[in-house]
């Protein structure tokens, strides 16, 4: 396998990552933007209507329209204007084919050192009603939602696991089940055999297969961690990486505190692989 090239450098730490439109588009966090990159790395960059430097997502529903997270789920329309789809707020955000919004979140302060709390999966139908529909969440982060609309996958990341559950009909989560673990997960993608990118424990990016096999690594410099992962390109066979610098031995506040008032150290970076990304985001 080849070795992962920059495509866009000098960001915040960015998150994320969706491929539509012929673009990636990722959220830069402590910059509070939301960028679209071309594939030959021209950036576009939007101010993000959010109040946080960082914990918010982007998506898009099956019409069009772009949902942003943070203190609540916002809806961008054609005119411009952004309004208020939902009052819940939240960290990540994954819609379904259906219009069905997944927004999960745990309440305490991470970046201010307050003990952990656990988190929720949430369930914004496309009539602006919400449900909690899973509980005990080991610090949610990234979900994808398979090309059938019946699986989400979500990373739990205080617990080093990829969880999977069952969606029914009518948008609810059942059958909550173990995908992998002994991982470092954040943001993910998944694959057209039913693989998930992931970031590992360690200073690397794996694939690895329900059950837990790990199937392809690609390791990473030792600061560099991988906040975020997407399969986009025309056929959906860039891997694209989402890092910034991060120093295990430094606490999260220091590792915050450096990354908001020093140096963008935030980057892009892409990779070509064999299998196609499916699935959403």
């Amino acid at each position: 396998m080849t070795e992962p090239t920059i495509l866009l450098s000098g960001l915040g730490i960015p998150e994320s990552p969706r491929w539509h439109d012929g673009r990636l588009w990722f959220c830069n966090w402590i910059d509070q933007q939301i960028v679209a990159v071309d594939p030959d790395g021209t950036p576009e960059y939007r101010p993000a209507p959010v109040e946080r430097l960082m914990g918010w997502s982007i998506d898009w529903l099956p019409d069009g329209r772009l949902l942003t997270t943070g203190d609540k789920l916002r809806r961008h329309e054609p005119d411009g204007s952004v309004v208020v789809h939902a009052g819940q707020g939240g960290n990540e955000i994954v819609v379904d084919g259906r219009g069905n919004t997944y927004v999960n979140g745990a309440d305490f302060d991470f970046a201010g050192g307050e003990a952990p709390k656990p988190g929720y999966i949430k369930l914004v139908r496309p009539d602006g009603t919400v449900s909690q529909v899973a509980d005990d969440i080991q610090f949610p982060n990234g979900m994808v939602i398979t090309p059938d609309d019946r699986t989400l996958i979500i990373s739990e990341s205080f617990a080093g696991r990829l969880t999977a559950f069952d969606i029914g009909p009518d948008g609810e989560l059942s059958n909550r089940r173990v995908f992998a673990e002994g991982l470092g997960p954040d943001g993910i993608c998944l694959d057209a055999e039913g693989a998930v990118w992931v970031s590992a424990a360690d200073s690397s990016i794996v694939r690895v297969a329900e059950g837990g096999e790990v199937l392809q690594r690609v390791e990473l410099t030792e600061s560099q961690a991988s906040f975020a992962l997407a399969l986009g390109g025309p056929d959906r066979r860039t891997l694209f990486i989402l890092t910034a610098e991060w120093r295990s031995a430094d606490s999260i506040a220091d590792n915050l505190d450096r990354l908001t008032n020093g140096p963008r150290t935030g980057a892009v970076l892409t990779l070509p692989v064999s299998v196609p990304g499916v699935g959403r985001p």
